[in-house]
């Protein structure tokens, strides 16, 4: 199982941050070539992430990119950029439309054949960031088998919506519940938005757990302060291990007897529960020791 419960943002013009961000234990390095980037460092940007994406996969990290959106011009100049071997996936800033997904798809394999790496290799996620685009969501999650991940923009939606960005987050439960029921309905991982707030590591961890009662698999960060909040939040408890092993077990041994189903410390165990105990063991096998 690829753990995916921290992708830490990196901007692609920070010669320095990408210098460091190998020593930070994300589960996932995304350099950004998008919002941290201005207009005028574009390509200054992407000279740096492309030798970062080399660099990174050579110290055995998974690198995503962030790309510039479709309607923006800009995303071919940034794949021609930074596809080459080792790079995992990138992320499609501002999907507006199943046809920005299909566009992607053709523009990396365009790079993929000049790079000499396998077509369909490079995987890709939509990021769903207005009230059109979570009006497509659905259509969106099945415009590629390229596509691996849905992922909510939680400050651009709510700007496009009219609406301040709480602490509370309860402007975001509606698109949370969508992109995380079209995520599984395509059976893609979903991805919540990064928490703006560096110094409030109680808002962060709240807002995860709110994401991840919601569905979600992992959240997109912007500060390496964030990643031990985060990883607490999207790796099970040692508790749900124990417990989960106690179902699983009480379940195989139920299906020894011929039994559809069977009482655990008063709860009902059938397939559902059994499956649900199954993926929190798996989980918590991907995600290792603990780290931060």
């Amino acid at each position: 199982m690829i753990r995916h419960r921290s992708l830490l943002f990196v901007p692609g013009g920070r010669a320095d941050l990408l210098e460091k961000a190998a020593r930070f234990p994300a589960d996932v390095l995304c350099l950004d070539l998008e919002e941290s980037v201005l207009p005028e460092e574009k390509a200054r940007a992407r000279e740096l992430a492309a030798a970062a994406v080399e660099r990174l996969v050579g110290a055995g990290r998974t690198v995503h990119v962030r790309l510039n959106s479709i309607e923006s011009g800009l995303t071919r100049d940034d794949l021609a950029a930074v596809v080459r071997p080792g790079l995992a996936a990138v992320l499609l800033a501002k999907t507006q439309e199943p046809q920005d997904v299909r566009d992607v798809d053709i523009l990396l394999r365009e790079q993929e054949l000049a790079r000499e790496v396998k077509p369909g290799t490079v995987e890709l996620i939509a990021a769903i960031e207005s009230a059109r685009a979570l009006l497509r969501c659905e259509e969106i999650s099945r415009a590629s088998t390229r596509l691996v991940a849905l992922m909510l923009g939680g400050e651009d939606f709510t700007f496009d919506l009219g609406v301040p960005r709480t602490k509370e987050g309860r402007e975001l439960d509606h698109a949370r519940a969508v992109v995380a029921t079209c995520a599984r309905a395509a059976r893609l991982v979903a991805l919540d938005t990064p928490w703006a707030d560096i110094a409030d590591l109680e808002g962060l961890e709240a807002d995860a757990r709110r994401a991840r009662g919601l569905g979600f698999d992992g959240k997109y960060i912007i500060h390496p302060s964030h990643l031990e909040p985060v990883h607490r939040v999207f790796s099970p408890s040692e508790a749900e291990v124990v417990s989960a092993r106690q179902v699983l077990a009480a379940w195989e041994e139920a299906q020894a007897r011929g039994l559809g189903a069977v009482q655990l410390n008063g709860r009902m165990v059938d397939r559902p529960v059994a499956e649900r105990a199954r993926r929190v063991i798996a989980q918590a096998e991907a995600a290792g020791p603990a780290d931060g």
